[in-house]
C-alpha cells in the first residue's frame, strides 16, 4: 500500500460526507492535476461560480483534504490551494459499526463510482482526438478470478505498489523537467466479490 504520508484513510463520518459531494470530488481531482490553483481557475474547469467553488474549497480545507499554499496568496480574494495527500481512501470496515454510517459510506462510494465511470465515458467520447500512441496504450479489462479474501487483499496491495511506483517515477520525471509527451492518466481498479 502507499505510505501514510501519501494516503489519507478517511475514518470519520463528517469528512466522508464532505468528500461525498460531487462538486468537491471534481474540485479535488482538478486541484490534484493542477498541483496548485485558485478558486477562479478551478471554477473555469468545473464550470461553476467562483463563490460556490470557494465555499467548497473551504469545506475541503476544513477537513484537511486541501490547504492554502503558504506565501502564495496575495489577498483573501485570490487564495492558492493545494492537495494535502496524493490519495484518499475509505474502507468498509471503518463504517460498518452502525447502519447510518454504513449507509453514508455506500452512498459516497456510489458517487465516486459514478464519477469514475463518467470520466472513462468522457475518454470514450473524445478518444478520436488522442493520437494513436495514446489510444493503443489505453485499456479497459475485466478479469474474473476465484479468490479467497486474503488473496484479494494481496492483489489489492500489489496493484497499489505497482501504481505507486509509476506515480513516483512520473513525479520525479516531472520534477526534473521531463514533461514532453506526458498527459494525466486515470487508473481505476476494482476488486470485489460477486455471484453469477
Amino acid at each position: 500500500m502507499t505510505s501514510p504520508e501519501q494516503t489519507h484513510r478517511v475514518k470519520d463520518l463528517d469528512t466522508l460526507k464532505a468528500l461525498g459531494h460531487p462538486l468537491r470530488i471534481k474540485l479535488y481531482r482538478a486541484l490534484y492535476v493542477a498541483g496548485t490553483a485558485t478558486a477562479s481557475q478551478l471554477a473555469d474547469q468545473v464550470d461553476e461560480a467562483v463563490s460556490l467553488v470557494s465555499y467548497h474549497l473551504r469545506k475541503l480545507a476544513r477537513h484537511g483534504v486541501i490547504e492554502e499554499v503558504a506565501g502564495r496568496s496575495g489577498d483573501a480574494r485570490e487564495r492558492w490551494w493545494q492537495p494535502v495527500m496524493t490519495s484518499i481512501t475509505t474502507t468498509d470496515e471503518d463504517f460498518r459499526d452502525a447502519p447510518d454510517r454504513a449507509a453514508v459510506h455506500t452512498a459516497v462510494s456510489r458517487v465516486y463510482a459514478r464519477q469514475r465511470g463518467e470520466l472513462y465515458e468522457s475518454y470514450l467520447d473524445m478518444k478520436a482526438v488522442w493520437g494513436d500512441d495514446w489510444r493503443d496504450s489505453a485499456f479497459a479489462a475485466e478479469t474474473l478470478l476465484p479468490l479467497r479474501p486474503e488473496e484479494l487483499r494481496s492483489l489489492r496491495d500489489e496493484l497499489a505498489e505497482v501504481v505507486l511506483g509509476y506515480r513516483r517515477r512520473a513525479e520525479a520525471a516531472r520534477d526534473a523537467g521531463d514533461t514532453e509527451g506526458r498527459e494525466n492518466v486515470a487508473v481505476q481498479t476494482y476488486g470485489f466479490p460477486f455471484r453469477a
